[in-house]
């Protein structure tokens, strides 16, 4: 019996280590460009219904979590679909290698929204910038099973991050300071990806 654990036991090592040396194909880049379409959304309805998000931080919130939200919740159905189907056998390896250097960052930019809000509300327009640093650094922790071009993104992330943190404090609030950084940068992404299956189709 003893046998047999360790034989799963190393099998299940092997699925593993194969999946995270391979190139996860399970982002769809249809859906990754329409969270870029989802942004400027968000953006044109910022402007249109909260005219001054300085002061009403709640609806602010309110829209932007919102969206994120609806974007994590399509990305998740295409990437366990496309999983299923391109990854087949390894598919729940493969989405976890993906995922898991991921979701720390995801964790740790929705406790410090909740932590600004409730015990530094005076610190929150500093909120669009760290959002856009805490999701380059969990994307570029996810790049190792990306196409390697993903950096690029990554790097977007960053530097518009720290850009928004360098803006005036009255200009963070702007529907522009997370319309611009995420629909350009998921517009992007998703040229990546399409460029990377249209070589793939190519080379195969």
């Amino acid at each position: 019996m003893r046998d047999l654990d360790k034989a799963l036991d190393d099998i299940l090592t092997i699925r593993i280590q194969i999946a995270r040396s391979s190139e996860f194909r399970g982002y769809g880049p249809a859906t990754v460009a329409a969270t870029g379409v989802l942004a400027m959304l968000a953006a044109a309805a910022q402007a249109l219904w909260i005219k001054d998000p300085a002061v009403d931080v709640p609806s602010y919130l309110a829209l932007w979590v919102t969206t994120a939200l609806i974007c994590v919740i399509l990305i998740g159905i295409e990437m366990v679909a496309r999983s299923r189907r391109i990854h087949t056998g390894l598919a729940d390896e493969m989405i976890h290698a993906a995922t898991a250097q991921f979701v720390p960052a995801a964790v740790a930019g929705a406790l410090l929204t909740v932590v600004l809000f409730r015990f530094a509300p005076q610190s929150l327009w500093m909120l669009p910038g760290l959002w856009q640093i805490v999701f380059s650094l969990g994307f570029l922790a996810s790049c190792h099973s990306l196409p390697r071009p993903m950096y690029t993104v990554g790097i977007w992330y960053l530097a518009t991050g720290l850009c928004s943190l360098a803006m005036a404090e009255a200009q963070a609030f702007s529907p522009w300071v997370m319309a611009a950084p995420f629909g350009i940068g998921q517009l992007l992404m998703a040229a990546i990806l399409y460029w990377r299956i249209s070589t793939s189709d190519v080379d195969s």
